[in-house]
């Protein structure tokens, strides 16, 4: 918006800072601004050429761009270019979200897309990709062109993409016949692009998670996924003959690890370590100053400086340790730059330093210092009676003020509520010119407002965005538990009919001519059972609480698994009958209906210094809905650790002390009781609320203190442990109760809970997430809440799988200690805890190192988790212990031994424990590589790899983590039965029972087994994936009518081309299937000649039509099992005469 430029370039100041770049002088420091006024000063400062702006930190050069963002309307205006860690050691994978955002910047950068490239200054001593070669690497694909499809697949491995099956993350491609699928890793979304020949017929993007194309674009251009993109067999000579030169003591370890690498350069395979060689590859290190030519500003040059220094010393310090150990080698140094070396290179174009105030330290020659008088502004809070008086003393002033805050949808009530109190407003538009005495307002929000005495313009700016963009996530139907899609060979699955059973495959079996594909599926002893594909409806994974490893497999034809399916059925008939019940006497029973939302609970809200999540946001107005009902709230609420629960907890507690009563909040172990209390101080502060806590870190008197208070209501909120519940505890007038991690409470302490607070409202909040599937299945009897979408500005945890190396893990822990972080190590063998925190000692001699563990008492656990808060531990050695502990956003190192022997979803969780804060987080996988990896291991590794490079398998690890919490909320009873029959079944069989408890219809699927000759399968060649495959077959199973099968159809063109006849007839004989069994057909049999409908009842109406459509060829039987025969005539098709027969029957009802 020209309002932010135009203004600052009245600045007299600026106008000095214009002849400068005009007479080329340089270096210039302009001094007095402080971050808002440097992103305007920035933005002011961009004319035809990019600009490079180099910071102190990451966080600040986001800051920037933000803050840019929002003066120019455009989020690509400014870029952020991160930096990434260089892998100069083997590892196995590792993620390149960092590498890929650079990969990205620097292409909108070549582009023109973008004006301004951020970069910390650690990010720019760091090598990039040349700009050449970016430039010549670059494929751009225009629909109608043509294009080599086995050039492109050669094209796309050189420059780091992966092929895969079905593209999930950035980085992936797959080629299915004519359709390329791929995901550009500076692309928001994959791209798919349908070939007729070799040329281009159409170009889309596709949503990854349906797999389906959202809209066409008339061109793409893929960018390479690695900064090192090179001509592998020179590389690999360049190698060879470095080898031939090594003169040192570990030259035959040095001589082996090159070979190794040069060999598999030559074999066309993947080489993680490649940065390593980046002084081999190019003769003078690229670095991103070769993209400018015009100005660079550095933002507090002092503290960037200091920085630099430290960047510096651990890279040689790196070098040092890799170099003893044979890792690096003469040659192989020097992969970054220096500081010097920065400013000798942007001393080739024009530098501006710009700092709060002048320090003496930065010792840089400038040619001009250039001072500013700008004031800086707090963000508005959100109350309106402050805004009010703030604009109203500018407008009298003169001057022109600019406000920026809400939505689209608040800010004319915020205008109309300003015009109500006299001050004159507009809303902003591109060219708005602002006049003296009057506002101008627009959304959205920047870091801080600003003052310019000078020329009478002010800046106020909301404090949080209201405005801010998001993708909406819409969930599907049936997306929770997709049970087929990820089944491999070897997985057990559960037949409705036949209990558990194990995967084996699908086979294609030929009768009488006619190819059909069958599931095959191994019983217990050596029984198989073949399942036609269409009736795969009946088949699903089996998922429990536990690894499969103790599940024992039924027999075929026994009675065991009717009688296992009957008792789970009784089991959830009982709950669902108690549960039913609960919720009927709880409907009945009266409590307090709290008061509508007031002025202060508005501003409580808008002080929250996030964007609350779409789930979060839902969640708060489930929960005060049913606060303002009569009858008392008793609500779970599900979400991981750090999803803003407590947040939604406080404003629950705001609302109840609003209403003038008291809030009690019980957390299951003492730190976490005192963390909550630290967090409501500082969340209530501006607000007439008291809180206090009631624990072990109270003293007898002061305990006895608070009672009293409590008694005679001068306490409006109290957080505490257990010992809330105790009998000397009493409340004046207790109106909520908030329990902290529910399911870390015993059963006799949760009973003790609901004597203690009858008729008061209950907040239950539990970190273990749940499936959604649970969630739908209960409603009605229990009332949930769930957030599943994490905070935004979280930063990517970067992820290594590396084999157990003592010189790198050192390495990565004494470069946490450095910045002042703390580590996790975790040790998952309570025996051996000690010696493992003893051996870490005499690795890092000055770390404070501790150990913790699930055998400890709750005393000694506590003490160990209030000294790791209060920053007296360095480094935490423990068990899996930490997935239920106190958050610590300080802990940003993560380190796992034998990470091979956890399941994702437990990797998934730990790795959420760091990387909780602003900071960037890292965590290593490890494993031994012993001599022969065990096929489960290996299995392992791979998923590990491919989690940690493209997130995928990210959908299994989540739901193991709920099917977890699907246990632990139904109670161990339910456990066990879940266990028995696989939670799908589980499921299905809760669902019926709440249904026929609540009196409603029970819609039981019919099923018709379908017999007949008609070519119905998938090749093959049109989908090569088997787990494609097996999904595609359950969603055709699913077809229930014409609308489904042409909706079936579009998805098969979209994904794989034009699907074959077989396909087709296997959509037709599936809509038959289904219509049959509506018209309670239960099977269909073809012998010989005849078609035989076995029909339970058939009308009387139904058998005249029959007999007269088909004179001469039917025949009935009403016996033991009634069916009606249609003899096919000669020539006829079995399934047109089925259609036909199905059609007529369905008219006759």
């Amino acid at each position: 918006m020209k309002f932010f430029s135009e203004t600052f370039r009245e600045l007299e100041s600026w106008k000095d800072i214009e002849k400068c770049i005009k007479s080329k002088i340089s270096p210039v420091c302009a001094v007095g601004l402080s971050h808002i006024h440097k992103a305007q000063f920035i933005y002011s400062l961009y004319n035809e050429s990019p600009i490079l702006v180099i910071t102190e930190s990451e966080a600040a050069a986001k800051k920037l761009c933000d803050d840019i963002a929002v003066m120019s309307g455009d989020e690509n205006y400014a870029v952020l270019f991160p930096s990434r860690e260089l892998a100069l050691t083997k590892v196995e994978g590792f993620s390149r979200e960092y590498e890929h955002q650079r990969i990205s910047a620097l292409s909108k950068l070549i582009r023109g897309k973008s004006k301004i490239i951020a970069a910390s200054i650690e990010a720019v001593m760091e090598p990039v990709i040349p700009k050449e070669v970016l430039k010549n690497s670059t494929i751009a694909i225009k629909s109608g062109a043509e294009v080599n499809l086995e050039e492109l697949k050669t094209k796309l491995i050189n420059m780091g993409y992966i092929r895969c099956d079905k593209v999930e993350g950035p980085s992936q491609f797959s080629v299915r016949g004519s359709i390329a699928d791929i995901f550009p890793v500076q692309s928001a979304m994959p791209v798919r692009m349908e070939f007729w020949g070799d040329d281009v017929d159409s170009i889309s993007y596709f949503d990854p998670e349906t797999q389906r194309r959202t809209d066409s674009l008339e061109s793409i251009e893929i960018a390479p996924a690695v900064e090192t993109v090179t001509d592998r067999l020179a590389l690999a000579d360049k190698i060879d003959s470095l080898a031939k030169k090594i003169r040192s003591r570990k030259s035959d370890i040095v001589r082996a690890r090159l070979a190794e690498d040069s060999e598999l350069l030559r074999e066309g395979a993947e080489v993680q370590c490649i940065d390593k060689y980046i002084p081999l590859i190019y003769d003078k290190i690229p670095l991103i100053f070769d993209y400018f030519n015009g100005i660079t500003v550095f933002c507090e040059y002092v503290n960037a400086a200091e920085h630099a220094k430290g960047v510096t010393a651990q890279y040689n310090e790196d070098c040092k340790i890799l170099l003893e150990e044979g890792e690096l080698c003469k040659g192989l140094e020097g992969h970054y730059c220096e500081l010097s070396d920065v400013l000798s290179e942007t001393s080739k174009g024009q530098q501006i330093f710009l700092s709060n105030f002048i320090q003496g330290l930065d010792r840089v020659g400038y040619k001009k210092i250039i001072s500013f008088e700008a004031l800086h502004n707090a963000p508005w809070g959100g109350e309106m009676r402050q805004l009010d008086e703030d604009l109203k003393s500018l407008c009298e002033r003169g001057y022109r003020t600019m406000l920026i805050a809400g939505s689209e949808k608040t800010l004319p009530i915020i205008r109309q509520d300003l015009m109500d109190d006299g001050i004159k407003c507009d809303i902003a538009k591109e060219d708005s010119q602002c006049l003296p005495g009057r506002v101008l307002l627009m959304t959205g929000s920047l870091s801080g407002g600003y003052e310019y005495p000078e020329n009478k313009t002010a800046v106020i700016t909301q404090s949080k965005a209201a405005s801010s963009k998001k993708k909406k996530k819409k969930h599907k139907k049936g997306e929770e538990i997709r049970s087929l899609s990820d089944i491999t060979a070897g997985d057990l699955v559960v037949h409705s009919m036949h209990g558990i059973g194990r995967f084996v495959g699908i086979r294609k079996l030929e009768l009488e001519g006619v190819t059909k594909d069958y599931i095959t599926i191994q019983y217990a002893g050596k029984d198989v059972l073949y399942v036609p594909v269409t009736q795969l409806d009946m088949v699903s994974r089996y998922i429990g609480p536990r690894d499969d490893t103790g599940v024992k497999l039924n027999k075929l034809s026994s009675s065991e698994w009717q009688k296992t399916r009957n008792n789970v059925k009784r089991a959830v008939k009982d709950m669902a009958h108690e549960l039913t019940a609960l919720y009927a006497k709880r409907e009945k029973s009266k409590g307090f209906a709290f008061l509508p939302d007031d002025e202060m609970q508005r501003d409580f809200e808008s002080r929250f210094p996030y964007t609350e999540t779409d789930d979060q946001l839902q969640s708060i107005n489930e929960i005060k809905e049913d606060m303002e009902r009569i009858r008392p709230m008793d609500r779970l609420l599900c979400g991981d650790v750090g999803f803003g629960k407590t947040e939604v907890a406080f404003r629950a507690a705001m609302k109840c002390v609003a209403s003038g009563k008291q809030c009690a909040i019980l957390a299951p172990t003492t730190v976490l009781a005192m963390q909550h209390f630290q967090t409501a101080l500082r969340r209530f502060e501006h607000f007439p609320v008291t809180i206090e806590l009631l624990s072990r870190f109270r003293t007898p008197k002061q305990q006895q203190e608070i009672l009293k208070k409590l008694k005679k209501g001068l306490i409006d909120i109290i957080i505490g442990t257990h010992r809330l519940v105790q009998k000397d505890v009493e409340f004046k007038s207790l109106g909520l109760a908030i329990i902290d991690e529910e399911q870390r409470f015993g059963v006799a302490h949760k009973e003790k809970f609901k004597e203690h607070f009858t008729g008061v409202d209950m907040l239950t909040l539990s970190a273990t997430p749940i499936p959604r599937t649970l969630n739908m299945a209960m409603s009605g009897i229990r009332d949930m809440s769930v957030i599943d979408e994490p905070p935004q500005d979280r930063h990517p945890v970067q992820t290594y799988v590396v084999e157990y190396n003592p010189g790198m893990l050192i390495q990565a822990i004494n470069k946490e200690l450095k910045r002042g972080g703390q580590v996790y190590y975790i040790h998952n063998r309570v025996e051996t805890i000690s010696a493992c925190a003893a051996k870490l000692q005499e690795w890092v001699p000055d770390a404070r190192i501790a150990y913790a563990h699930g055998q400890m008492t709750e005393e000694a656990m506590s003490e160990i988790w209030r000294q790791l808060v209060e920053h007296e531990i360095d480094i935490l050695v423990c068990t899996t212990i930490i997935e239920t502990g106190v958050d610590v956003p300080n802990v940003n190192t993560l380190i796992i031994e034998d990470s091979d022997y956890f399941g994702l979803s437990q990797l998934y969780q730990l790795r959420g424990r760091v990387g909780r804060s602003n900071r960037r987080a890292f965590a290593y996988f490890t494993f031994r590589r012993e001599k022969i990896l065990t096929e489960v291991a290996s299995k392992r590794l791979n998923a590990m790899r491919e989690f940690t490079q493209f997130g995928s398998g990210f959908r299994i690890a989540m739901r193991d983590l709920e099917i977890r919490g699907a246990g632990s909320i139904l109670g161990g009873r339910q456990h066990g039965h879940m266990e028995s029959v696989g939670y799908d079944m589980y499921i299905r069989l809760l669902t019926e029972a709440i249904a026929e408890e609540k009196g409603e219809p029970v819609k039981k699927a019919a099923d018709c087994a379908v017999d007949i000759q008609i070519d119905a399968h998938i090749p093959e060649n049109y989908i090569e994936s088997l787990a494609q495959r097996l999904d595609i077959y359950k969603k055709i199973a699913a077809v229930q009518n014409e609308e489904d099968k042409m909706e079936m159809i579009d998805e098969l063109i979209d994904r794989y081309g034009d699907p074959p006849k077989s396909v087709e007839g296997l959509i037709n004989a599936s809509l038959l299937r289904n219509t049959a069994a509506s018209l309670g057909i239960t099977e269909i049999q073809q012998r010989k000649e005849n078609m035989i409908f076995y029909i339970e009842r058939p009308s009387p109406e139904q058998i005249d039509a029959i007999s007269s459509a088909y004179k001469g060829r039917v025949a009935f039987n009403c016996l033991s099992k009634p069916y009606i025969s249609v003899k096919l005539d000669r020539g006829q098709k079995p399934e047109r005469l089925m259609e036909s027969v199905l059609s007529v029957m369905k008219n006759a009802m």
